[in-house]
């Protein structure tokens, strides 16, 4: 079978976390994050609508650049201001021209919880998050082990942040339950080939219990996408290209979030 982007990507972070020479265990006593909680901000009773996670988000692997003279900080304001809840900074710096720099400026810019977007891989990966401002690291089932994931889900809960744990399908979705996921993303994305299925989250739905927070990843630019996430339960969307791409991204922020959330049946 041919490499993948999901291939290729995690090649460079594995050996990117096997030249990391620094030991975790000596870090995790000293970080703590002490700011907005992201689950906290994604819950529905604060308000009668679907909450709306806004990305900054310079390219892509499969489209190339998107924004590549984005300015992170600038955006998070105008995400503040149109109603996120919440901002999703891309850190990957060889696929994404992301950086860890960028959630810092985010994180000191705006008073939202912010999630690491990442390809995280190691302890490591998970204490850079926390330290750098981040009340959530991203954990992608496809990539990890499941002793990887029980373990990042654990030492992200003991510096005080939370674990998006993302899925693609209903298997994958049992795994991240078993390992103790309670904030779940469904990626409408196929990580292994970028194609997106806009009606493919409505689809795993039924293997999340109501007690998870739910989140919509990918494939998400109209109003009808995100009315349709909300129609079938979910608790967020996460939304990264249809803003950074848009001629107003503060209009098409604020449309999202006035999308009436509903009870999952």
């Amino acid at each position: 079978m041919a490499p993948t982007y999901l291939d290729a990507i995690l090649q460079r972070h594995r050996q990117r976390a096997n030249a990391d020479t620094r030991d975790w265990r000596e870090r995790v006593d000293v970080i703590r994050y002490d700011g907005p909680s992201f689950a906290l901000a994604l819950r529905k009773g604060s308000s009668p609508f679907i909450k709306v996670i806004a990305e900054v988000k310079r390219r892509s692997p499969s489209k190339g650049p998107l924004a590549p003279d984005l300015d992170v900080a600038e955006f998070a304001r105008v995400y503040r201001d149109a109603g996120a809840s919440a901002v999703s900074v891309l850190t990957d710096v060889d696929f994404f021209d992301g950086s860890l720099e960028d959630l810092q400026r985010v994180h000191k810019t705006v008073e939202l919880p912010v999630l690491r977007k990442d390809f995280t891989v190691s302890e490591n990966d998970v204490l850079d998050a926390a330290d750098a401002g981040a009340g959530a690291v991203l954990l992608i089932v496809a990539a990890l082990s499941n002793e990887e994931i029980v373990t990042f889900i654990e030492l992200a809960e003991s510096c005080g942040i939370d674990a998006l744990v993302e899925v693609h399908d209903s298997e994958e979705a049992r795994r991240a339950l078993d390992c103790g996921a309670r904030v779940i993303g469904v990626n409408q994305r196929d990580l292994r080939t970028f194609e997106v299925d806009p009606e493919h989250a409505a689809s795993v739905m039924d293997a999340l219990p109501r007690e998870c927070l739910t989140v919509c990843e990918s494939g998400l630019s109209t109003i009808e996408d995100v009315e349709r996430a909300a129609q079938v339960g979910f608790d967020a969307v996460l939304v990264g290209e249809a803003f950074v791409t848009a001629p107003d991204p503060s209009a098409i922020v604020k449309a999202f979030s006035l999308v009436p959330s509903a009870l999952r049946a």
